[in-house]
């Protein structure tokens, strides 16, 4: 959709936002609008997804494209480094030779693609441009890319993290089982000195036999002191 710009472009602060773009005195009305992450950092040797959404007022057909460009940093020069249409055709010469991988689904409005094993030389600018017929208007947004090495400071944590993982889980188990072993051993002293006590049919039977022994003692006095007095009469 195309208008006249009367006022030359100035004094629309807000086209940016309402979808419209005025290019060489005409009012351009975006059918088609692309989002990409403003700044972007990743490590060396991690692959970095660079994410791409579009919307369209059109449905998606097999004229649809997508084109990722990058710019080195300080730099004019633009390199072509993955192009879409109905099939993904990543770059084979340069730098990101064998690198660029397609990781977005047109039909979910996602062209977004990842850097397979980057190096601090990828740092630099992408700009990702979709097209689909006759929605060809739009905004093409740049991603700033940071590539750095990963620091020994954030290995030491990503371990100690890894570390604390593995303990807690660990160390709760132990005292799970030390608990229940301490519980397990009450459990059988119990038993055993519940099981050393004498019923009252035993302690019965034991003080029975103890009046018996007695008896019999008296009894064996009681014949002595007898046999004593008759020596004495004869």
């Amino acid at each position: 959709m195309l208008q006249s710009g009367a006022a030359g472009g100035r004094g629309c602060a807000l086209c940016p936002l309402l979808g419209v773009l005025f290019f060489q005195g005409v009012y351009i009305v975006l059918s088609l609008e692309i989002k990409a992450d403003a700044h972007v950092r990743g490590y060396v040797g991690e692959n970095i997804k660079l994410k791409c959404t579009f919307k369209s007022t059109s449905s998606i057909t097999d004229k649809l494209t997508i084109d990722w460009t990058y710019r080195p940093p300080s730099s004019s020069r633009t390199e072509s480094i993955f192009h879409y249409q109905s099939f993904q055709y990543p770059t084979t010469v340069g730098t990101f030779r064998n690198r660029i991988s397609w990781v977005g689904d047109v039909y979910n409005g996602d062209a977004s693609i990842s850097i397979i094993n980057p190096t601090i030389k990828d740092n630099g600018t992408f700009s990702c441009a979709v097209k689909n017929p006759p929605d060809v208007y739009h905004n093409i947004p740049g991603t700033e890319l940071t590539v750095t090495e990963r620091g020994f400071g954030m290995m030491l944590s990503s371990v100690a993290l890894l570390s604390i993982l593995v303990f807690i889980p660990s160390a709760v188990v132990g005292v799970l089982l030390l608990v229940r072993m301490g519980r397990k051993s009450a459990g059988l002293k119990k038993r055993s000195k519940s099981g050393s006590k004498k019923s009252s049919i035993e302690v019965s039977a034991d003080s029975d036999q103890e009046k018996d022994d007695c008896m019999g003692k008296l009894c064996v006095r009681c014949a002595e002191c007898l046999d004593s007095d008759y020596e004495e009469t004869y």
